[in-house]
């Protein structure tokens, strides 16, 4: 393996040497998004017995920037920073290699599984799968697509063949996601190792059909001694778009803690959307079976662009969840606002 490691390093050192001496230098753009969001919710039981909140926001502001080497090979680097944040000021950052060869990215991002996931189309700011409803009630969050998250990993996308696309990321067993060692005021990773290497894989296609344009994707996840996989697919036709997705997790999958009882996840999601100039509309509905219970969705959304970067958005949003051992719980949610892109 050591011997791999080395010769590929070798011929990265000499596809690179000498090709960056007439190249532009690396200017970075600065972009992002700001959403600010107001509503209400009813439910009949909360964790803090009274209405989650009333406002919400997020906010990124993204640096990018790339350069074209002699060779024709593309370096960037992604950097983007969190507005408001009790955590990691910033939420990702890593460098990347485009060529004929396909995409070589190292540094902390997503997984290739999460990446490449497909789900139904929403375009609603709540929605039903991996969305912001346990923000505006003590909600069971539907998630077909279950991610590691922003980790420091390597990942490979393979060029587009035919509409066909697989990527695969490696993430170590530092256990870190941006944060410092416990007792340490340098962010190390954990030289203990402590943590559990994260294997992810996806495989994707997308094509048009004469107006038909077809999308699915089947993506992967192990982390300590389970694992997660799903599937998705959308379908679009004239105005509309039609889709879903599965997600199966096992038991013990390095993320089991989104289950304190250690059971099988179960999770799908169907829906359908509209758009027609400027507007947007759609139906989303979820389920999961968590293991001590389960939850049904729906979610219906709005967007409306005003202008360029600028849309409002709105979710009006129902659940239902039952559970073994503690109270059941359903209500609903009006919440509507603006998203600005720069």
């Amino acid at each position: 393996m050591k011997k791999i490691l080395v010769a590929s390093s070798a011929l990265v050192a000499v596809a690179f040497a000498g090709q960056a001496s007439a190249s532009e230098p690396i200017k970075l753009s600065v972009g992002g998004y700001m959403e600010q969001w107001a509503g209400f919710s009813d439910e009949d039981t909360t964790a803090a017995g009274g209405r989650r909140n009333a406002f919400q926001s997020d906010t990124e502001v993204h640096f990018k920037g790339s350069t074209t080497l002699d060779n024709g090979i593309e370096v960037g680097a992604v950097i983007e920073l969190e507005g408001e944040t009790s955590g990691d000021q910033v939420d990702e950052q890593y460098l990347y290699i485009n060529g004929g060869f396909g995409q070589f990215k190292l540094g902390k991002d997503d997984s290739a599984a999460d990446d490449m996931g497909i789900t139904a189309p929403a375009v609603g700011p709540v929605g039903v799968n991996d969305g912001d409803m346990d923000q505006w009630t003590n909600a069971y969050l539907i998630d077909t697509v279950r991610s590691s998250g922003d980790q420091n990993r390597a990942t490979y996308y393979t060029p587009v063949f035919g509409g066909f696309r697989a990527g695969v990321s490696f993430a170590d067993d530092s256990n870190r996601n941006g944060a410092n060692e416990v007792g340490t005021t340098t962010a190390y990773n954990n030289i203990n190792g402590s943590g559990d290497n994260i294997i992810s894989a996806g495989l994707e296609f997308n094509h048009d059909f004469g107006g038909v344009s077809l999308g699915l994707s089947a993506v992967g996840e192990n982390q300590g001694e389970g694992s997660w996989y799903g599937f998705g697919t959308n379908v679009g036709f004239g105005n509309f778009t039609v889709g879903g997705s599965y997600g199966h997790t096992e038991d013990d999958y390095g993320l089991s803690s989104r289950d304190p009882d250690g059971e099988d996840l179960d999770a799908f999601d169907v829906g359908v959307s509209y758009a027609m100039d400027a507007a947007a509309v759609s139906l989303t509905y979820g389920y999961e079976d968590f293991g001590t219970g389960d939850i049904s969705a729906v979610d219906l959304g709005l967007r409306y662009a005003l202008g360029a970067g600028v849309s409002w958005r709105s979710s009006v949003f129902w659940f239902d969840q039952e559970n073994d051992t503690i109270a059941d719980n359903d209500g609903y949610g009006v919440v509507t606002g603006l998203r600005l892109d720069f």
